[in-house]
């Protein structure tokens, strides 16, 4: 066992797919930010708010006013040099820095795409990324090598292969795969669509649409590293995304995933790209054939080992919700960063009453008055959002007067269409509760029970 990890660790590949994958990621990472920035969601979601939900411990991370604007432009820009090949680590940990303080200025917006672009951005900070069709190796042939360690590349993949692997294992459960739920909720609004929409009323669509999707994703990994099986297996990926991409607004994500799973073909496929790249942009990719193998020196190896405890704690971190007891689709402890992807559809009603513990005066709370439409409605369903808004009514009410305020919440929470029920025990001032990794048992226990086969 020892020997063939040495032997493995020992094997090199060509640089090509880490060039095709460094180079579509930067282009994509770039065509994202402009999006967003030119459909006015920087104003729209990190200017106009008055609140902004922050991530435990990481609270002092917040919007930077018309600066953030400026962040925005930094991220691009950092993007675009990763493309590039150019100035490659400073762009590489400038991208991540820059992105993930996005990601974390506000949690209303999480998205899991957000944080598989924050982990790739990490991790390519440590791969030679820029040692092959770079700018970086056209002006420093000391840095210049077209072949790589092969874990250099799989560790590309097997991120891929988590993220799809997890989302597989967290489908396995009894919402998913025998109420065909959320699918069964979300399906019939798409009925107009040409060609299909008449399916999408179909109880029989529906369930075969949830028990595809959890094949899909536990076992396409596998299918891509096979090499009879990778070209229907790309195949079902791009339709797959496609197809979701159709259904659902889910941003750029789909994109992402197809050209990142391109990295699983054979060195011959990516050459081809390159190619194909070189003649577009009149590049002259035989510079960059010499033939030269990166060496792996201590350095090297240091980051090897560094890059196994990270996956180790990506294979790990998914499973923390059994530390927390309760419904974890109720509860969502330990839910989120677990490739847990489109799994609920969740509504909330969430009515906040402030009392002054000295005049017994009793006040209501209009939420939009501080909220978004958005953050309120995330709000409405999670508890750690819950119990950040009750804070910051309490605070607010003490900075107008109000000497002991006492903050309450008349909760309600609706799941995969499930009746309404109370989510928050109305008796408890949230105002006295404290964040932490703790399990919060303020939290009205679920009266049903969604078995988990996975995750």
């Amino acid at each position: 066992m020892i020997n063939s990890v040495q032997k493995y660790f020992k094997k090199n590949t060509e640089a090509a797919p880490l060039a095709v994958f460094r180079i579509f990621f930067g282009f994509m990472m770039f065509c994202s930010i402009l999006r967003f920035w030119l459909n006015g969601w920087i104003e729209e979601q990190y200017i106009k708010p008055k609140f902004f939900f922050s991530y435990y411990g990481f609270e002092y991370i917040k919007p930077l006013g018309n600066y953030t604007y400026l962040l925005f432009f930094i991220c691009a820009i950092a993007a675009l040099l990763i493309m590039l090949g150019y100035k490659y680590k400073t762009a590489a940990i400038t991208f991540f820095f820059s992105f993930t303080y996005i990601e974390l200025m506000d949690k209303s917006y999480y998205l899991n795409h957000y944080y598989f672009v924050s982990l790739v951005a990490f991790i390519l900070i440590f791969l030679p990324a820029n040692a092959y069709f770079s700018l970086d190796a056209k002006q420093n042939k000391k840095i210049a090598y077209q072949k790589t360690p092969n874990w250099t590349i799989d560790a590309i993949k097997l991120l891929l292969g988590i993220v799809y692997f997890y989302a597989g294992l967290a489908k396995l459960n009894s919402d998913w795969l025998f109420r065909a739920s959320p699918l069964c909720i979300w399906l019939p609004v798409q009925n107009n669509l040409p060609l299909v929409g008449f399916l999408m009323s179909k109880t029989w669509f529906h369930f075969a649409m949830s028990w595809a999707g959890a094949i899909y994703d536990l076992t396409v990994p596998f299918l891509l590293l096979n090499k009879r099986t990778r070209t229907i297996a790309f195949v079902t990926v791009v339709v797959f995304h496609v197809f979701t991409r159709i259904l659902f607004s889910i941003g750029m994500f789909p994109y992402i995933m197809i050209v990142s799973t391109i990295i699983f073909f054979n060195p011959k496929v990516h050459h081809k790209i390159l190619n194909s790249i070189a003649v577009i942009f009149s590049i002259s990719k035989g510079y960059f054939d010499q033939g030269k193998t990166l060496v792996t020196t201590q350095k090297l190896t240091l980051t090897r080992k560094f890059l196994i405890l990270f996956f180790m704690l990506q294979i790990i971190i998914p499973f923390r919700y059994l530390l927390y007891p309760g419904e974890l689709f109720w509860t969502e402890e330990g839910y989120r960063f677990s490739w847990r992807v489109m799994l609920t559809e969740k509504a909330g009603y969430a009515e906040f009453k402030i009392i002054d513990e000295e005049t017994k005066k009793q006040v209501y709370i209009d939420n939009s008055d501080y909220l978004t439409t958005l953050q309120e409605k995330q709000m409405s369903f999670q508890s750690d959002f819950i119990l950040e808004f009750a804070h910051f009514l309490g605070d607010t009410y003490k900075k107008k007067g109000m000497k002991n305020p006492k903050v309450y919440v008349d909760s309600y929470v609706t799941l995969n269409g499930r009746l309404s029920t109370q989510f928050i025990n109305p008796k408890v001032d949230l105002y006295q509760q404290k964040e932490s990794f703790k399990h919060k048992n303020w939290i009205i226990p679920f009266n049903h029970e969604i078995k988990i086969k996975g995750l």
